[in-house]
This record gives C-alpha cells, structure tokens and sequence, in this order.
C-alpha cells in the first residue's frame, strides 16, 4: 500500500511538472499597440452598408504600430535625422495597395509593401520596399526598394500624444496619407490613376499589308499609285515558339484558336473577294481557325473588337471555309502571315507557324 502512494505522488508531481512546462506566457498589452487604416474608410466596415456601398473594394491598407511621445522630443532626437526609421514601433509598417497607384511623381505596381522615412527637418523621404515582415529597418535588403520619394513636412496646430495615420479624400482620384506625430505631419500624395506605360510586348503586334507597295504610298510616283493601294490588311500578335510544340499541343486539334496572339487577328478586305469559293463583303473581320491536322477551318467573324477566341458570338460568324495545311522543312520560330501574288487577281494569305503552312486562296471582284 505505501509503494502504490509513492507512485500516485511520483505521478502527481510529473504530471504538474509537464503541465508547467506546456502553459504558454499570454502576451500583454503592447505599449505600442498595432492599427490599421484602410480606404476608402467605409471599406472596414462595408457588412454593415446596404445597397452599392456593400460593394466597397479596399484601395489601400496601412498596419502600423503606433508609439508614444511621453514627453520626449521625438524628430531630431528619438528618431534622429537621417536616418531610416521604420514609420512606427516593431515590426516595418506595412501597406497594401490593391491597384497601381502614383506616389507623388512615381509609379508603385499593385502589391504589398514596407515603409519607411528617413525625417529631415523640413521634409522626409518616403521609401517603399518588397521586403516583408522584418523588424524596423536595421539591415532591410536596400535592392528590394522600389520607389524613394521626398515630401515637405508641416507643423500641426494640436500636439499628436501618438504616431497617427489618417486618409484624407482630395477627389475621386486622389488621397492624402497623412503621417503626424508630436506637431509634424506630412502629406504623402496618391493617385489612383496613374499613367502606366506598358514593357515591349512578348507576341508583338505586326501587319501583312497586299500589295506591299501600298504600305508606303507617300513614296511611289504618281503613275503607280493606282496600282499600289491596299487590297488587304492584317493586324495580328506574333507568339513564338519558345521550345514548345505548337500544333496538337499547345493549339490542341479541334479548338478554335485567334491565329495569332492577344487580341483577335483582324483581316480587312478593302473590296468584295471570294476566299477559297466563298464571297465575302469588304470589311473587317476577326479571322480565327478550327485547327485540324490536315486542314483548317478558318472563321471570319464581326464581333469586334475580342481578345482572343473566348466567347466568340457566333451569330456573328460570317464565314466558315476549310483550307488544307502542309509541312514543310523550315521551322518558323514566331507565328508569320504573308503574301504571295498568284495573277492581277488572285493572292495567297500564306499563315505560317513551326512547320506548318495554311495558303489562303483570295480573288478580287472587279
């Protein structure tokens, strides 16, 4: 009976030991406590809204944590002059921006950012980075800023206890973030619509114009004009290969593909024709192409402008022929469209791509 008691004890004390050692240290309450601000302001709390207001989309989001003055001086001493600070307490503040947006005179892509300031007397300088989730700025990997800005500084008529964010609405297309803390603000300008400029496009626009000479009429004599305006042109995006394999592949046998990149092609025919038997009025129209190994269904359509082939309306289709394809040894690398006179009134649009070609039969009513 005494052995079976020292055992329960034995057990008693582990079980309080092991028990001690899985209770976990509730957090207190941080003297610099998180905040977060959003715009537009009714965004936070939309399920309460009715109607289109319910429909609130965040355009930007600030966390931050918010130190306090306790009477000390805070710009030029408790964060010092030139040196980066982390726009709060702990952790860097972080904001998200849900669109591209201009930050003064610069461009910020959509995303989640850093920032910081680096307080001078009359001005800071506002630098946004994609590094995230570090603590303040001390050793923050500068390549990954993506945009450093210098705004003024202004003197606010009421002492700020704490560091303070706030949105304030310049129009439908401009905001204010306004930073203040002790009796210094800054205004950091932003726009929601800025000017963004596209890169080089990966399947670049081109056109095959019939006959070539009418793609430069300001430069043949006056007795060949006649002669040299445009009969057909094409508008289309030229993808490249890449090392894939096109035709069975990447365009898979029976689908409906752009015969091209982004946007639809686009064929006008600058007078009535007959492609390959079929009459077709001048016009422009979309080209597409069922692509099938030995031929392809080529589709002129008017729904325009598309991009791509999705959703085609169909009723709209005012065409449909099936031209036969054929291999040959050279391997065009970017999707090609050109032309081959045949007689004064007859052309090939020839459609060439890895090893394959589609020769369009195309006569001229007179």
């Amino acid at each position: 009976m005494k052995n079976i008691l020292i055992i329960c004890l034995l057990l008693l004390v582990g079980a309080e030991t092991i028990d001690a050692q899985n209770k976990s240290k509730w957090p207190s309450l941080d003297k610099s406590p998180m905040d977060m601000i959003q715009y537009p302001d009714g965004v936070a709390w939309r399920n309460y809204l009715s109607g289109s207001d319910r429909n609130l989309s965040p355009k930007i989001k600030v966390l931050y944590s918010r130190p306090m003055k306790n009477d000390r001086d805070i710009f030029g001493s408790l964060v010092p002059y030139g040196k980066e600070w982390r726009l709060g307490a702990n952790q860097a503040t972080e904001v998200i921006f849900y669109q591209a947006v201009q930050v003064g005179d610069v461009m910020v892509p959509r995303g989640a950012y850093t920032m910081f300031a680096t307080p001078e007397a009359n001005a800071w300088t506002i630098s946004f980075s994609s590094q995230r989730n570090i603590w303040g700025s001390k050793n923050r990997d500068l390549s990954k800023t993506v945009a450093t800005i210098k705004f003024p500084t202004e003197k606010t008529q009421d002492m700020l206890e704490s560091l303070s964010m706030v949105f304030q609405k310049v129009d439908e297309d401009n905001v204010n973030l306004v930073i203040g803390w002790d009796m210094t603000q800054v205004k950091v300008p932003i726009n929601f619509n800025p000017i963004v400029y596209s890169g080089p496009d990966t399947s670049p626009m081109d056109q095959a114009i019939y006959p070539g000479s009418a793609d430069g009429l300001n430069y043949i004599d006056a007795d060949k004009l006649a002669g040299s305006q445009a009969k057909i042109k094409v508008l289309y995006g030229r993808p490249q290969m890449k090392d894939r394999k096109i035709f069975g592949e990447l365009l898979k046998y029976g689908e409906v593909w752009r015969v091209g990149a982004n946007e639809s092609t686009v064929v006008n025919f600058y007078s009535d024709v007959t492609v390959a038997g079929t009459d077709i009025k001048s016009g422009a129209y979309n080209l597409y192409a069922v692509v099938n190994e030995k031929s392809w269904d080529l589709i002129f359509n008017t729904d325009m402008p598309a991009w791509g082939s999705a959703n085609r309306e169909e009723s709209k289709d005012v065409a449909k022929i099936t031209v036969p394809v054929t291999t040959e040894k050279e391997t065009l690398d970017a999707l090609g469209i050109m032309f081959k006179k045949k007689s004064d009134n007859e052309v090939n649009m020839i459609i060439g791509w890895e090893n394959t070609r589609c020769a369009v039969p195309i006569m001229f009513k007179k």
